[in-house]
């Protein structure tokens, strides 16, 4: 929420660390970035990343000797809503400011006349600056190919064979980049490639973890996914209600359901090719949080081994967000995931939940989700 905040301030970090505490989120969720995708684009370089924090609902931004702290909440009724925080000791009673239209200029869908804000985790060809080569870009989820994930990220941590962006820095001039996908296609990862010390890239005592850990990253492309699936559909739904549209209002339901349920059930997800072991304790304080069923199993429980979520339903159906819908799009939500989890429907994109899988989530869901 906006307004005075009560923070303690530190002479390295500023409000950082207090900040992070105020909204529950861990440091070893810190990721970090050294492209240059802030508004505060002059302080970020692959010798200073920005760093990023995040739990279930905010995202915190934060970029060494910055003037600002940049926050992103996301609301039940409107999606991501974004502030920023200054920098300078206030005594303790830092403000924290809304940010719409600077923040909107990116972080905008362009769906509908109305803005609708989204969350960015973008893949990028990184110059020696931190500079995108050419403003190309690749939206990173689950559904990335492990290759074009985390271009402009640092990457800690272990995943055999398998290759992605992270840590590289792409030395080619832009005219020699017609197709981003190709290109990539054609690079030398090895070099960033299961890296687990980042001091020889940047000063890591100058942030509060020297990690940027894959789990917390593949964590981070999922959620943002998912976040943004829900923001568009309410948007659509009340633009729809706005503009009259009642006639066409089941299709726009289940259009705008269809895609939930999809990112919430993973369809289409990467599969992983060899195990992903983290460098920091993410994964262990991740699987810590949230409801168990009787039989102590979660939807925060880790598989890292052929794909994230060991019962591959997204945990966001507990969030504020999930159980904010309208209730016809959340009742739409509800009825496929009952569909497809009792074997109801068997149609390709949900081929890879088991029949285990389905009764494991199944079950999770009945005893942990009571309006399910």
């Amino acid at each position: 929420m906006p307004g005075e905040l009560k923070l303690e301030y530190t002479e390295k970090w500023g409000y950082l660390p207090s900040l992070l505490k105020h909204y529950n989120i861990p440091i070893s969720s810190q990721t970090l970035a050294f492209s240059k995708s802030s508004f505060q684009l002059t302080q970020i370089a692959p010798d200073a990343p920005r760093a990023i924090y995040f739990n279930d609902d905010v995202y915190v931004g934060w970029v060494n000797h910055g003037q600002y702290i940049e926050v992103a909440t996301v609301d039940p009724q409107t999606g991501p809503v974004f502030y920023t925080l200054g920098q300078e000791d206030d005594h303790h009673y830092p403000v924290l400011e809304p940010q719409k239209e600077q923040c909107l200029v990116c972080h905008d869908t362009f769906q509908t006349n109305t803005p609708v804000p989204r969350l960015l985790m973008l893949s990028v060809l990184p110059n020696p600056d931190g500079n995108a080569l050419k403003a190309a870009a690749l939206i990173t989820n689950d559904q990335s190919p492990f290759r074009e994930r985390w271009g402009g990220w640092y990457v800690t941590g272990t995943h055999g064979k398998q290759q992605h962006l992270g840590n590289t820095i792409v030395r080619a001039r832009a005219d020699d980049i017609d197709d981003m996908k190709k290109f990539i296609a054609r690079m030398d990862l090895s070099a960033g490639a299961n890296l687990t010390d980042l001091s020889k890239r940047f000063d890591t005592k100058e942030y509060l973890s020297p990690h940027s850990d894959i789990v917390a990253l593949m964590v981070l492309g999922h959620q943002t996914h998912v976040h943004n699936m829900i923001t568009s559909g309410v948007y659509e739904l009340r633009d729809a209600e706005e503009k009259g549209l009642s006639g066409k209002m089941n299709d726009i339901v289940k259009d705008a359901g269809e895609r939930i349920v999809r990112a919430m059930l993973f369809a289409g997800e990467t599969p992983l090719t060899e195990p992903v072991l983290g460098t920091s304790s993410f994964a262990a304080e991740f699987k810590s949080q949230g409801p168990r069923d009787k039989r102590g199993r979660s939807l925060r429980e880790l598989d890292l081994q052929r794909r994230l979520l060991r019962y591959p339903l997204s945990y966001l159906v507990y969030s504020k967000s999930f159980d904010a819908m309208p209730g016809g799009l959340k009742d739409y939500v509800y009825r496929r995931f009952r569909e497809i989890l009792s074997g109801q429907d068997t149609s390709s994109d949900f081929a890879r939940l088991s029949e285990t899988d389905r009764k494991a989530i199944f079950e999770i869901l009945k005893e942990t989700k009571a309006d399910f």
